[in-house]
């Protein structure tokens, strides 16, 4: 099992930038597919970006798409989720999921692994 651990949320004004990381540990991510999601309080849990096991592709939901970057460090065993251009309808509780081997995956229920969620805040 993998277990995974996000940081670098936080508090930031509409405009902004936030980089989050997602730390894993007991296996290596290089073959595992990660994903990014979000859920704000009353909400259901949303996909916001994603990575083949490969790494070798990218995918982003619709409203994040030209905003949000993600990349994977394999040296580090670390996802990256790159925000850019932060607006308050961003705001929200963001998780990392990792499932091995898998391809294009855009819903929960397709991975295995969470972490435990970082905060990010975004102020108009």
């Amino acid at each position: 099992q993998v277990q995974l651990v996000e940081s670098g949320g936080g508090l930031v004004q509409a405009g902004g930038s936030l980089r989050l990381s997602c730390a894993a540990s007991g296996r290596t991510l290089s073959t595992y597919a990660m994903g990014w999601f979000r859920q704000a309080p009353g909400k259901e849990r949303d996909f916001v970006a994603g990575m083949d096991w490969r790494g070798s592709r990218t995918y982003y939901a619709d409203s994040v798409k030209g905003r949000f970057t993600t990349s994977r460090d394999n040296a580090k065993n670390t996802v990256y989720l790159q925000m850019n251009s932060l607006k308050p309808e961003d705001t929200a509780v963001y998780y990392c999921a990792a499932v091995p081997w898998g391809g294009k995956a855009t819903t929960p229920r397709e991975y295995k692994n969470w972490g435990q969620g970082t905060q990010v805040t975004v102020s108009s």
